[in-house]
């Protein structure tokens, strides 16, 4: 079946040729004058917004009318209301919760096709997602968003829900409340309060945005640089707007206040676009928010900007090069460590390589590489794909993490025949995620003979060139530092510095973030260990006496280096194993 896809024919929404080639053709058909279409052009300029959706923001088209044009644009049909299903359609493989958060609706399966109706044509991952999850050939037609709303409605209302619960939530959140809550949320202070404070974290490099309702106020943190900082406070009045205004954003059920919702949302900000995963959760002051910022254009995937030193950089090229065999990239959440196996993607990334990524959610895009997002909600996991794929024959395979045993095994598997997996995984140290993976019920002879090495690493902030000072205590905090780890004095003079603040790094005295990694390869030793079934520590003193750097140690390193300071250092590994006394 040949099906229509608009990012084949080298559509982007976001960009500027859509909008010209969209608006000449708009103009061509005479569904808007010339003039309409340059000013709608103008304001997606300016906006950073989609032309298309500009189009209905202005009020030059209605839903319908855009639904319309792009089917004749695109050459994708449309649907045509009334024509939709009596019934749920694959119920078990597509549940209501995949079809009204994508979206996307099946209305007809016929002659072994399956005809979905699709609101946004450009958005490919939830047909992607259907693709792997049915057995029938698929085709796309283009409905409109209120045709899909209200087909969504009869047919996905939720069938467990009681007379008398279905009452009490019609009490709680009555039409009027609900009608309230969107016009509050519409309101231009509310979105240019929440444009401030989407705009305010991108340009502070934030990874992640707080929105959270306390007592009389309503309170707006960043995680910088992997540290919070309380950034602005709004009237606590505001709250449920701007709460409502994010879960619009993101497509989720502003009625529900009561559940936590998960969403995303895609945003121009400074002229290109920034994806946010959104999280929402009651709290009993209000519902909480937290918005996870992916800004692919501040991620740079090469290892020597992310801190990893020449030794590190030529281990790990060489753990890439392994024709098959398991490497683990391990940490807390926030440790860098998809970015790490992105970057080593990225270089062995070549035309004869076929690459598979299973991740949960993509987090960047990487050309060249075919990349597969979970669907929880239709049966979609990480071993329901990883098995898909393994019937397309890759050469290597990234799964975003090792959760359970039967991911864990399917690597395992799909390493001892012939493939190289890259994966992640919850340990504090690489000799603990041996012991883990035994726990969760791989056999130790499979570990022994599977695992090529694992990197174990944490992220610690970068001092601000413009302003780090030498340290005061720097000849007594050396010659201290020097005795715990006997190799720093062959990195050359000690640079030791401290954090100072300035305008440029807004006071903290850092800028920005650095790996340290401990960097264990599984060699004979480490393998001979592992079939006599020793313990964490003994793996981990067997690394030691191999020449494997411990977190601390590489920290420190790169304080002797002035990269960063050695009392951050200490925040991020404590813990983890004993610093200097």
């Amino acid at each position: 079946m040949e099906q229509v896809r608009p990012s084949l024919l080298g559509l982007d929404p976001a960009s500027s040729a859509f909008a010209e080639r969209f608006g000449a053709f708009l103009a061509q058909e005479g569904l808007l004058d010339r003039a309409a279409v340059e000013r709608a052009r103008r304001a997606a300029a300016l906006s950073g917004d989609r032309f298309d959706a500009v189009l209905t923001k202005l009020g030059l088209l209605s839903e319908s009318g855009l639904a319309a044009g792009l089917s004749r644009f695109l050459g994708l049909p449309l649907h045509v209301p009334g024509e939709g299903p009596g019934e749920r359609l694959l119920a078990d493989a597509l549940p209501g919760r995949f079809v009204t958060e994508n979206r996307i609706l099946p209305v007809r399966l016929a002659g072994g096709v399956l005809t979905l109706a699709v609101v946004d044509p450009f958005d490919r991952m939830p047909l992607d997602s259907v693709g792997l999850v049915v057995e029938h050939a698929l085709d796309v037609e283009i409905i409109a968003p209120a045709d899909f709303e209200r087909i969504a409605a009869q047919l996905y209302a939720d069938p467990e829900a009681t007379p008398a619960r279905s009452a009490a939530h019609e009490a709680d959140h009555s039409d009027t409340d609900l009608q309230r809550l969107r016009d509050s949320a519409s309101e231009a202070p509310v979105i240019r309060l929440l444009d401030q404070i989407i705009a305010g974290a991108v340009d502070a490099g934030a990874s992640d945005i707080y929105i959270e309702p306390a007592p009389g106020t309503l309170r707006v943190r960043y995680r910088v640089d992997g540290v919070l900082r309380v950034i602005d406070e709004a009237p606590a009045r505001v709250s449920a707007a701007v709460v409502s205004r994010v879960k619009i954003l993101a497509r989720l059920d502003i009625a529900e206040r009561r559940l936590p919702q998960d969403g995303r949302i895609k945003i121009p900000v400074r002229g290109h676009e920034v994806d946010f995963r959104i999280a929402t959760i009651p709290t009993i002051d209000g519902e909480a928010v937290t918005m996870r910022v992916l800004d692919r254009s501040r991620v740079t995937l090469d290892f020597q900007s992310l801190g990893f030193d020449a030794d590190q950089i030529a281990a790990m090229h060489r753990l890439a090069g392994q024709p098959n065999g398991i490497i683990l990239v391990t940490g807390p959440t926030g440790s860098g460590k998809t970015t790490t196996l992105y970057t080593m993607l990225r270089h062995v990334n070549r035309p004869t390589a076929k690459i598979f990524t299973v991740e949960d959610p993509i987090e960047y895009q990487l050309t060249g590489i075919s990349q597969v997002q979970t669907q929880e909600a239709i049966g979609l996991d990480f071993p329901a794909i990883l098995r898909s794929i393994l019937r397309h024959h890759p050469d290597m395979i990234m799964i975003g993490e090792i959760r359970d045993e039967e991911t864990a095994r399917i690597a395992v598997q799909a390493s001892l025949t012939g493939h190289l997996v890259f994966s992640t995984l919850h340990t504090n140290s690489a000799a603990e995620t041996i012991t883990r993976l035994i726990d969760m019920g791989i056999e130790h002879f499979l570990l022994g003979s599977t695992v090529r090495g694992i990197i174990a690493q944490r992220l610690v902030r970068r001092l601000c060139p413009a302003c780090a000072a030498p340290h005061p205590d720097a000849d007594v905090l050396a010659a201290h530092l020097a005795e715990r780890v006997p190799a720093l004095p062959g990195l050359g003079p000690p640079r030791l510095s401290r954090p100072v603040g300035c305008e440029a790094c807004q006071g903290s005295g850092f800028a920005g973030q650095l790996s340290i990694a401990e960097l264990m390869p599984v060699d004979t030793t480490l393998r001979d260990a592992v079939l006599r079934r020793s313990s964490g520590p003994e793996i981990e003193a067997l690394a030691r006496r191999g020449g494997v750097r411990s977190l601390y140690e590489d920290g420190v390193a790169k304080a002797w280096q002035g990269l960063t300071a050695v009392e951050e250092v200490l925040r991020v590994t404590s813990g983890i194993e004993a610093g200097p006394a």
